[in-house]
């Protein structure tokens, strides 16, 4: 690590500013030839030249340069990084523009009317720092140079990229060599507005900037929301002796209604909080997807009145029987039912299922994120104890996740020995090496499950688009780990 003392910044316009921040290019387009070793702050200001924005930045880039513009400040500016120009390149030849315009953010367009004003396209290739906290100083309004208000000591510690990449960036920038995928970053802006809300949306869109080598080479750590309580379903429901300590029959009840439904909506139902249990409350009602009335009974077995109080209390509450007739009722509780129970859950349609079923389906949707399809899964809740049809159902989930899986294994085997192939390929590698006599796929099956697999919300395959849907190329991006 070394100590640097910045005291100017070089303006550029923010949208080219704010790549640089992100890894997303290391170049800037400058007015004169600069020195490598030279050293300036990045300041963010107004595009110049008579092309609108959306003229002058590449499509996928666009989101992010509207963004930095819209942050201007007509009063200060926010100064967050600094660069070190490595290699000044100077281009002339229209011929290039088009192979620039792919490494950069610039559209070729902007590129040809720079070269139209000037004899030469001056490319600084900048490796970027940040700071430890923005600067914030009074706009300036003009100058290729901007004093800054103090001398600034930094060190080189914290940058946008490391050597490696960025050494593997300028190499292919200097000899204009173009980019190895394309495809990835319009995944990857695709991800850029789910990734906002959609924690696997924004671990995938990091693997992506990193694969590409807008990123740190640093391991990305999974972005995991915490899920321990996913562990405690079945104990809760059981009246185990760890978590049941010092508790009342009450208060063990309460527990186990509160993660039941904190289950159904993590499964994906919409809760109606306002049914919620208590004496004399129904514990559980769901509006959505589709109605859904149940119970919950904590302990060792579940009482023989519970069908009736089922319906007794969704007679109660909700006043309307032709919506209560409709609804899904489901029992939670532990032990095997009595024949008395069975008896009365068949005849009034309930679905009866273990705490230890529950805790299954909602593991499976923490390990497959939306892999419980709510409308299937309610073919599987049959009149009396449905356990046995739920953990059919799970097991159909994990066989077609693991059919995905093999899928793009073999798209992986196949890409070894060249970039792309086809769905017939897959089809052949996937029944060589994966498929019994009775599972063999055939070319329309592979075709819906590899467009499936490329779709911008999953991103396990790269797909380039044919003259005809048989004449698509597949490429490997990434895995999809089961257990065996």
């Amino acid at each position: 690590m070394s100590l640097v003392n910045i005291d100017r910044a070089i303006r550029l316009p923010a949208p080219d500013v704010e790549g640089l921040i992100q890894g997303r290019t290391i170049a800037a387009i400058v007015w004169r030839t600069f020195e490598p070793g030279e050293q300036y702050a990045l300041y963010p200001g107004n595009v110049s030249g008579n092309l609108p924005y959306d003229r002058y930045y590449r499509s996928h880039f666009l989101p992010v340069a509207q963004k930095a513009l819209a942050q201007l400040n007509s009063d200060k500016v926010s100064i967050k990084a600094w660069a070190k120009c490595e290699l000044c390149q100077m281009v002339n030849d229209p011929e290039s523009l088009e192979a620039l315009s792919l490494l950069t953010v610039w559209k070729t367009e902007a590129l040809q009317q720079i070269l139209q004003q000037r004899p030469f396209i001056f490319v600084a290739h900048l490796r970027v720092y940040l700071l430890p906290q923005p600067l914030e100083m009074p706009v300036h309004p003009s100058g290729n140079f901007v004093s800054l208000p103090k001398s600034l000591t930094v060190t080189d510690s914290t940058p946008v990229l490391s050597e490696s990449i960025f050494a593997k960036r300028r190499q292919k920038l200097e000899k204009l060599e173009p980019p190895d995928y394309p495809e990835l970053e319009e995944l990857q802006s695709a991800l850029v507005h789910l990734s906002t809300t959609n924690p696997k949306a924004k671990q995938l869109e990091a693997e992506i900037k990193m694969f590409l080598g807008w990123s740190s080479d640093k391991p990305v750590k999974p972005i995991k929301p915490d899920l321990a309580w996913i562990n405690t379903i079945a104990a809760l429901g059981n009246r185990t002796k760890e978590l049941d300590k010092d508790k009342s029959n009450y208060q063990a009840g309460t527990d186990f209604e509160i993660i039941v439904r904190d289950s159904l909506e993590f499964l994906g139902f919409t809760i109606d909080y306002a049914h919620k249990g208590g004496a004399g409350g129904l514990d559980l009602l769901c509006s959505k997807p589709y109605p859904l009335v149940g119970e919950c009974k904590a302990g060792k077995k579940i009482p023989n009145d519970t069908a009736v109080q089922l319906l007794n209390l969704g007679t109660l509450r909700l006043k309307d029987q032709e919506m209560l007739a409709k609804a899904t009722k489901l029992i939670i509780g532990p032990g095997v039912p009595t024949p008395q129970l069975m008896d009365a859950a068949k005849a009034h349609g309930m679905a009866i299922m273990n705490p230890e079923t529950l805790e299954k389906l909602v593991k499976l949707q923490s390990k497959y994120p939306n892999s419980v399809d709510l409308f299937k899964l309610k073919e599987y809740l049959k009149p009396g104890q449905s356990d046995d049809e739920v953990a059919k159902y799970i097991e159909q989930v994990e066989q077609e996740i693991k059919v995905r899986s093999q899928i793009i294994q073999a798209v992986k085997q196949l890409c070894s020995d060249s970039d792309f192939t086809t769905v017939v390929e897959i089809k052949v590698q996937y029944n060589a090496t994966f498929a019994a006599t009775d599972s063999k796929l055939t070319n329309e099956s592979v075709k819906d499950l590899t467009i499936e697999l490329s779709s911008p919300l999953t991103g396990y395959l790269g797909r380039i688009k044919g003259e005809d849907l048989g004449r698509d190329r597949f490429y490997f991006l990434r895995d999809l780990p089961v257990d065996d």
